[in-house]
């Protein structure tokens, strides 16, 4: 009974002569499923891979936690005791000072561009922090001026195309917190010329056009502070996911006046504003397949409406109305499964090649990064599959009970 249930069904969905039409709605409601299957996984591997892709940069160029002191303006005094007692904290894999203000950048006296300058020392930890003092002491960058008289500093690539620069160039870097004023009233900074010995690339946008990094004295002589003043101490966890329990373990050792921030914290507004987008885009891709299940009712209705009197003879010969509705049921999952099967495999398809050409560029000023980023994990496709399936299945229901409650006899009349 089983295989006549297939065999009717299978043959309802085929085109005939005297059905074509039926045949293009039923590629019609098959093709809806497959659209919305493969724009929902798509779009959810891009909003996967941008946020993969922002937390692992965001990890690579910064430490996992920051340790600040209260009430100096991001300044903090006598601070060997507090890296001392923060390398001793479980969790912690290394820890290390560093400064960092907002500077002036000009190659000359007719364009200046504002930047982060950051005071760092590469060699201070058993790991480096970051990507950056990873490719410092692997000998891709260097802070190593040629010049005696001179302090090197690292200039982000986006920022450096700004301004001309180009290793060995002379760059002046002017101090936005020590502005002083002369005899005369005059607003006089502080500036100091720095040689320009490495560029370097994070892939993050607001990173490449805004940092630069120097060693600490550098920075200092700079901020005219003294060695025993930076702006606060950065960690390193062995988890970053755990960061979080690290920062409280770190508060609780340290207390008043030092505080800390984990990297997801100070990143929160970003990654969840990306995790309401991926929703958003999920419900709104999700309404293609909610349209691709009334052309599956659609389809089903001019089934039924079609073979009305067909219908009553086999229920006529003995058929049962569960047989009747079995067999709408199989059509309308035989339609969800091979437009969803098609979507999966055009979407995986469209992600693979996304993530192999990088052939969609993006706005770096706008969304952080250059190019469309993909990740995808299994479960959100499993998920999608099942969604689309489901869907396809409420769909049949009431076309199938409506064909499995015709009367044999007004089915036979029927004109």
């Amino acid at each position: 009974m089983r295989r006549l249930d297939w065999y009717i069904a299978r043959r309802y969905l085929a085109s005939r002569r005297r059905g074509r039409f039926l045949s293009l709605i039923t590629l019609i409601a098959v093709g809806g499923v497959m659209l919305g299957v493969m724009a929902l996984i798509t779009v959810i591997a891009v909003m996967t891979g941008l946020q993969r892709d922002l937390q692992s940069k965001i990890l690579g160029t910064n430490p996992h936690v920051y340790v600040f002191q209260q009430g100096r303006g991001f300044r903090m005094g006598n601070w060997h005791p507090v890296l001392q007692r923060v390398q001793k904290i479980p969790g912690v894999v290394s820890a290390e000072p560093f400064i960092m203000t907002q500077v002036g950048v000009t190659p000359g006296a007719e364009y200046a561009q504002a930047g982060t300058l950051y005071g760092i020392d590469p060699e201070a930890s058993a790991r480096p922090m970051t990507s950056i003092e990873a490719d410092i002491r692997s000998g891709k960058l260097s802070l190593k001026s040629s010049h005696a008289d001179l302090a090197g500093v690292l200039v982000g690539r986006r920022l450096a195309d700004k301004l001309g620069l180009l290793p060995g160039d002379t760059v002046t870097l002017i101090s936005l917190e020590t502005i002083k004023r002369d005899p005369f009233g005059n607003l006089v900074p502080i500036m100091r010329r720095f040689e320009v010995t490495g560029l370097f690339t994070t892939g993050m946008y607001e990173y490449d056009s805004q940092n630069l990094y120097a060693r600490i004295p550098a920075v200092q002589d700079l901020l005219r502070v003294g060695p025993d003043t930076i702006s606060g101490v950065a960690v390193n966890v062995t988890d970053p996911w755990n960061a979080k329990v690290v920062r409280d373990s770190i508060d609780h050792a340290l207390r008043f006046p030092y505080w800390s921030e984990d990297w997801m914290r100070l990143n929160q507004s970003l990654f969840s504003a990306l995790k309401l987008e991926k929703l958003a885009m999920a419900v709104i891709l999700s309404l293609i397949v909610v349209v691709a299940a009334f052309n599956i009712i659609t389809q089903l209705t001019m089934v039924v409406t079609d073979k009305t009197k067909e219908i009553g003879i086999l229920k006529s010969m003995g058929m049962t109305d569960r047989t009747v509705l079995r067999i709408f049921i199989l059509q309308g999952l035989t339609i969800g499964i091979i437009g969803t099967l098609l979507g999966a495999a055009g979407g995986l398809g469209l992600v693979w090649l996304l993530g192999r050409y990088h052939f969609i560029t993006l706005p770096g000023d706008v969304y952080f990064i250059d190019t469309l980023p993909v990740a995808l994990d299994a479960l959100d496709v499993v998920l999608i599959v099942l969604l689309s399936i489901v869907v396809a299945f409420v769909a049949t229901v009431y076309p199938a009970r409506q064909a499995s409650k015709l009367v044999p006899v007004e089915a036979i009349r029927h004109d």
